[in-house]
């Protein structure tokens, strides 16, 4: 392939058909997520079958000048265009001279995985992860279990939108069978769960509904299905852990049927959302902590990595002081945070979105849901006169709140976040107080993380995949006073921006 992609072209017409179209903002900060399209939806396209083949075509230019040998492993999610997604990168590779092992349906982990498996350097990942239908997208890596950062994507990207591309004789295309089967045994082989424990495994009908439920029986654990049938419409909820609709449904679930637990896993199977015996939901960052402390009384000196996102109480919490355990608290981004607990040798990584990373000997380093289920299961199992609810409430108080995201165009989210850290800068410097406590850090890794004199925080940063800016805030008083925090600080900070518009969900 010679031509240069487009930015922009038409569809349904003969240049559509002819001209590889590539939107430039789909290059995200570590993978690469673009609106594709689907009958019904007038949104207009990002990308084009020709645009995804020069994409497998740049991704193989940049790995033979990375010096990687040009070996890669491809998978798909369960979309109803992410086969077809994944043929034409697969043209691409092998324009590029890659050999392609081709390892089908697949969830993410499975993909990292089968990097070890068949000792295999590179790996792309078709899929769009939590991402609403008509969305695509590729996870990509060169250096087991790392994925792709700011630089490589960078690279690629100037490589495809640019034209640089260099093809290459000596490509070949191997079908790879059974990866499904020895990635559920390599993640529940070692785990004997010997207490009795009710699981409801919920997987809002992505892909991980071909994975999760065999592998959590596998560990000894009975298995409730809650929306398991591969269903690529997802005509219940998004499969997204971190979603209110998707926990909402985990609680009823484990109400109903009076499960221990409620595990959630989303589109492509590297996030695991909790929800405990009464019902509620545990946010992924302090089932973190709960895993981090239950973890340190066996690791002496343990290191953890969390993203901004996370809660303070890594900060306060007596056991891991107790146990000399540290906490590093890094950028938020699957990629960011896997490579931070790789160069600190850190025994786990934990991101409020539900990716857990846990390196030798519990895992690999890379983020898989189900890996993180295991440990959920097996904390529970090293405790059995106690319910995930009663480990919870060990924890000490904070009032987290959801996720949410503003919507904000990809092209100017970075320069609203920009003005916010600024504002905040300013404030901190001057010694001002949100709702009557003096600013005493403002944390600026990623977007602005700023925490007040009773440990408090509200956090503003840009979405690295979705056109949105991120919120979450959380406090170290009330229920109430979380909702202020959102409410009388950061939802009117925002809203002074006419490029901020509304939220996909509001305490």
């Amino acid at each position: 392939m010679s031509m240069t992609p487009k930015a922009n072209i038409q569809a349904n017409t003969l240049e559509f058909e002819t001209t590889p179209l590539v939107k430039p903002t789909g290059f995200r900060e570590y993978d690469a997520r673009w609106w594709f399209g689907i009958d019904g939806n007038a949104k207009a396209p990002e990308l084009n079958y020709l645009g995804v083949q020069a994409l497998g075509l740049g991704l193989g230019t940049v790995i033979h000048q990375m010096g990687v040998a040009p070996r890669i492993v491809v998978g798909h999610d369960y979309r109803s265009y992410s086969i077809a997604i994944k043929q034409a990168l697969i043209v691409g590779l092998l324009e590029a001279g890659m050999e392609v092992h081709d390892i089908g349906l697949a969830l993410s982990p499975t993909a990292y995985y089968s990097q070890f498996e068949l000792d295999i350097p590179c790996v792309a990942m078709v899929t769009a992860s939590h991402n609403e239908n008509g969305w695509t997208g590729v996870k990509m890596g060169a250096n087991k279990p790392l994925t792709f950062g700011p630089v490589e994507m960078g690279q690629l990207r100037d490589v495809v939108l640019n034209g640089k591309f260099e093809p290459r004789d000596g490509g070949k295309f191997i079908r790879v069978d059974g990866m499904r089967e020895k990635y559920i045994a390599s993640v529940s082989d070692k785990i004997e769960i010997k207490r009795p424990l009710k699981v409801i495994a919920a997987c809002g009908n992505g892909t991980a509904g071909a994975f999760a439920p065999d592998a959590l029986r596998a560990m000894g654990v009975e298995v409730i299905e809650l929306d398991c049938e591969l269903d690529h419409s997802f005509p219940n909820y998004n499969a997204n852990p971190e979603d209110s609709e998707m926990l909402h449904a985990m609680a009823k679930a484990v109400k109903e049927h009076g499960a221990d637990v409620g595990l959630g896993f989303d589109g492509d199977g590297d996030r695991c959302g909790v929800v405990d015996n009464t019902g509620e939901e545990i946010f992924a960052d302090k089932i973190g902590l709960m895993l981090a402390r239950d973890l340190s009384k066996n690791y002496d000196n343990a290191k953890f990595v969390v993203d901004v996102k996370s809660t303070g109480l890594y900060k306060t919490d007596p056991i891991l002081k107790e146990n000399n355990a540290t906490v590093d608290y890094y950028k938020t981004g699957h990629s960011y945070i896997k490579r931070r607990t790789t160069d600190l040798d850190a025994l786990a990584g934990f991101e409020k979105s539900g990716h857990f990373f846990f390196r030798p000997p519990l895992g690999y380093g890379y983020d898989c849901g189900l890996v993180a289920a295991a440990e959920v299961l097996r904390m529970l199992d090293r405790n059995p006169d106690k319910s995930i609810a009663q480990l919870k409430d060990e924890l000490g108080i904070a009032y987290t709140s959801l996720t949410m995201a503003a919507h904000c165009d990809d092209e100017i989210k970075y320069g609203v976040v920009d003005k916010v850290v600024a504002a905040y800068e300013k404030l901190g410097k001057e010694g001002a107080s949100i709702l009557g406590r003096k600013i005493v850090e403002v944390n600026t890794v990623n977007g602005a993380r700023v925490t007040l004199e009773d440990g408090s925080w509200v956090l503003v940063r840009a979405s690295s995949n979705k056109p949105e800016l991120v919120v979450v805030v959380e406090s170290m008083v009330s229920d109430e006073d979380m909702r202020a925090l959102f409410r009388e600080e950061v939802k009117p900070r925002l809203a002074a921006f006419d490029e901020v518009g509304d939220y996909n969900q509001e305490i």
